[in-house]
């Protein structure tokens, strides 16, 4: 004989009923089996609604009551073929009004007791399991309803009866071992009390019905039959990475439900555990999904881990002080003064000195805790040998579990080390001796973050998930983009990195979307997203929470890399190419690197100096060995390159000008790069990377601009300005062509000084060859004294831009 559990979700309408009719009757073929039954989706937690109206005399109750009744009527006349319903809709009826009269005797005397309230909600089940037994019986199924009333005896702690297992395991050997039906329908989570009053098995139940039936008649195997497809690595509604475990052992599923693996109810199994019977949770809604296979010794995979679980709004319970070092009884009177109170503990961790005991309860239960455990130890408190309680809020508990966990090494090592690169704060920690278990109490806010960043750790091979919001989308920030969606699988498949975009704004919109933005229609979501707002991008990110965040500024603009505090106080790692924050005051740029090593989010900008070149990446690794720079020769304006490398007798300066903004060589406004303020920029960062203090008005800069080309207020003015400045630029050229020079714009840094500037290059120069738009930067230190450390390379254009922007990607990827 075989037990089948069907859920609520299960039996939540007619047509999800016919899906359990079609499933037992192909079990039916081979055996008998007994069928035990949830209220109808939702019944329950309507029925102890209505119980508590009518016990606050509120008249509402009755069209709960009413909403009630339609359902299991609408159940049966679409169930119950036309001829047969009379009878059935008669019976039911009965039913509903003495569950009327218990609930206006509620109403009248103005309360409810725990034994009526077991009666009341034990109508879900009852009602339920004789709608499916009628309809089973009219579709020929040799079918019989059997109340579990007459099964089932506990004592009479309404609301969780205890099982008279000795009692109950005769009464149900004695009927199953002489029923002659193909199948019995039982109700779940209603049983009797050995005074014959109606009890309940607590929520969950129905789950510990069909174990304890199945193990009193030593059953080949309980099914129980819900919404998905098995227990699963982690939540599938938090990680939708999540799959389902093919096969685990009774301890190891124990440990999942006890820490929130809603698919089953923590005390079914251990009457099947102890009968050795296999327990196989399936899905209603796709029966040939394998499903998960509980037995006692789990034959699948060897993988240390089984799964993630975790339990939410929990409460930290710290009793600590001096008073508590060395005296017998503390812990004894701390857990005793709980256990009178019914508050249960759900774990405890205690430092070795004794001075403290630290227990995890539920939220709901803080108030009773607390006055419980402070008028316990009133007379200590008083002394000062104890402090009274302290009480933390909003935290959730994540759990480890598997049974080979005890044979692998460094376990707790790469989960705590994986929280804690996402800023995920550990509140307490509790291992058993069994190894089975590794909990850690961490803030509710991110619970979804550790778990996806846990079951990545241990689920996905490694790969890791980076998830990008990306600001600006124009000429550099479309070429990442593109550059993103073209290396994605060799990303994935190679350095185990599964990029996402979640969001991307300009200055018009913005758009967000948890499930990663299509790269191939990246323009059209964005065109239909909503208002683009500096702030409320920030806000959003954040509220996101998610794993491995990293957020993208592709703009020039001063208001976003003003925000980048606010990601990296919140774990979001910045990557940009905006210069602006990096070449701000030196107090700002010390506190973005001081946020970035608290919170664990890098802070790059490799493409502040060099567009794709590793300039900041080779200085940084210079600095890092113990090395000095000492002096530094740069031409880092890939657009002033391009323009002085077309720029001569033959041309108008202007032209040149306007085919570098063209080609994207220049900023949207080439003043910024013409007036020698962005290589000012670029050697300002180059000397704090080095090691120095310097501001960026310490930086002299030799313009070669005239000052009524400098005072233009746009670009087009700016433009004009350089037309009625023509004679001042063929000048220059003319000059430096008289000497065999070239005309290169060149950043120095010397003796904590630094300067930029047009400067004329004679051949034989490292700079003389320097072609089109490439930089070139020259590293003079105590180690590289008399040939410098040369970096050579494309430094303007959005593509390479794009690359050094993704190259700061792949960095973080691999922190």
């Amino acid at each position: 004989m075989k037990v089948l559990k069907f859920g609520g979700t299960s039996v939540a309408n007619a047509e999800n009923i016919k899906k359990v009719k079609n499933i037992v009757q192909n079990a039916v073929k081979d055996q008998k089996i007994v069928v035990v039954v949830s209220a109808l989706g939702g019944v329950t937690d309507l029925l102890i609604e209505t119980a508590q109206l009518a016990s606050q005399q509120d008249e509402k109750y009755t069209d709960l009551l009413q909403e009630i009744e339609r359902r299991h009527l609408e159940s049966i006349k679409d169930l119950i073929p036309v001829a047969q319903q009379s009878k059935v809709l008669s019976a039911v009826k009965r039913e509903f009004n003495i569950l009327e009269t218990l609930l206006e005797g509620a109403f009248l005397i103005g309360e409810i007791t725990p034994k009526l309230s077991d009666k009341i909600v034990s109508y879900g089940e009852l009602l339920s399991s004789f709608i499916i037994n009628e309809y089973f019986e009219s579709e020929k199924l040799y079918s019989v309803f059997k109340d579990a009333r007459t099964l089932i005896i506990t004592t009479e702690n309404f609301g969780k009866g205890i099982v008279d297992f000795s009692t109950t395991n005769q009464l149900c050997e004695t009927y199953f071992g002489t029923v002659s039906y193909d199948v019995v329908v039982v109700p779940g989570f209603v049983a009797s009390s050995r005074e014959g009053n109606s009890t309940t098995l607590g929520r969950g139940g129905s789950d510990y019905t069909a174990s304890i039936i199945a193990a009193a008649i030593e059953a080949e195997k309980l099914e129980i039959w819900t919404d998905v497809s098995g227990m699963y690595t982690a939540n599938p509604k938090l990680v939708h990475q999540a799959v389902a475990i093919n096969e685990i052992s009774y301890e190891e599923a124990m440990e999942l439900s006890h820490f929130g693996a809603k698919v089953l109810y923590p005390p079914t199994i251990q009457p099947v555990l102890a009968k050795g019977i296999p327990m196989h949770i399936k899905n209603t809604f796709n029966p040939e999904a394998k499903g998960t296979l509980i037995t006692k010794n789990s034959n699948g995979t060897k993988r240390a881990v089984r799964g993630i679980s975790h339990i939410e709004n929990i409460a930290l319970l710290s009793l600590e002080g001096s008073g508590m070092v060395g005296i017998p009884g503390v812990s004894k009177k701390l857990f005793e003064v709980l256990s009178n109170g019914e508050v249960n503990v759900v774990l405890i961790t205690q430092a070795s000195s004794e001075h403290s005991i630290c227990l995890g309860v539920s939220q709901d239960d803080i108030y009773k805790a607390e006055t419980l455990i402070n008028e316990a130890f009133a007379y200590e408190i008083s002394l000062g040998k104890i402090k009274p309680l302290i009480v933390e809020k909003d935290l959730a508990i994540v759990a480890l579990v598997g049974d080979n966990m005890k044979s692998h090494q460094g376990l707790s090592g790469r989960m705590f080390s994986s929280l804690g690169k996402n800023n995920v704060n550990i509140r307490a920690i509790a291992q058993g001796a069994s190894e089975r278990n590794i909990s850690a109490v961490i803030e509710l806010k991110d619970v979804k973050k550790a778990l996806n960043t846990l079951h990545e750790k241990f689920f996905e091979d490694n790969i890791k998930q980076l998830n990008l919001f990306v600001m600006g989308v124009g000429n550099v920030g479309a070429k990442f983009l593109k550059q993103i969606e073209q290396q994605r699988k060799f990303l994935k498949e190679q350095m185990k990195l599964n990029v996402r975009v979640i969001a991307l704004s300009n200055s018009r919109k913005m758009v967000f979307d948890q499930g990663g933005i299509s790269l191939s229609k990246w323009q059209e979501q964005l065109q239909n997203g909503e208002q683009a707002d500096v702030q409320t991008f920030v806000k959003k990110v954040n509220e996101l929470n998610l794993r491995n965040s990293i957020f993208v500024d592709n703009t020039a603009t001063e208001l976003v890399s003003n925000t980048y505090g606010e990601y990296l106080r919140n774990s979001v790692s910045v990557v940009t190419c905006n210069k602006i924050a990096s070449s701000s005051v030196y107090s700002n740029y010390l506190q973005l690197k001081d946020l970035s090593r608290k919170y664990n989010a890098p802070f790059l900008f490799e493409t502040n100096v060099g567009a794709g070149l590793p300039i900041i990446d080779t200085l940084k690794n210079l600095i890092a060995s113990g090395d000095k720079v000492t002096k530094i020769q740069a031409v880092l304006s890939g657009s002033l390159n391009f323009v002085f490398n077309n720029f001569d007798n033959t041309t108008n300066f202007e032209n040149v000008v306007k085919q570098a903004q063209e080609e994207g060589y220049t900023e949207p406004d080439p003043k910024i790069d013409l007036s020698g303020i962005d290589v000012m920029r670029k050697i300002l960062i180059l000397a704090r990377e080095s090691g120095y203090k310097m501001e960026l008005e310490d930086i002299e800069n030799e313009s070669f601009l005239p000052q009524e080309c400098l005072d233009t207020d746009n670009v087009d003015d700016f433009y004009t300005s350089l037309v009625q400045n023509k004679k001042h630029f063929d000048s220059i050229f003319e000059k430096a062509a008289s000497k065999n020079c070239r005309l290169k714009y060149v950043a120095q840094f010397e003796n904590g000084k630094a300067k930029v500037g047009l400067q004329e290059i004679p051949e034989g120069h490292p700079f003389y060859n320097l072609e089109g738009k490439d930089n070139i930067v020259l590293f003079f230190t105590e180690r590289y004294v008399e040939q410098p450390l040369l970096i050579k390379g494309a430094g303007a254009g959005a593509d390479v831009t794009a690359s050094g922007i993704f190259a700061d990607i792949i960095r973080i990827g691999n922190f």
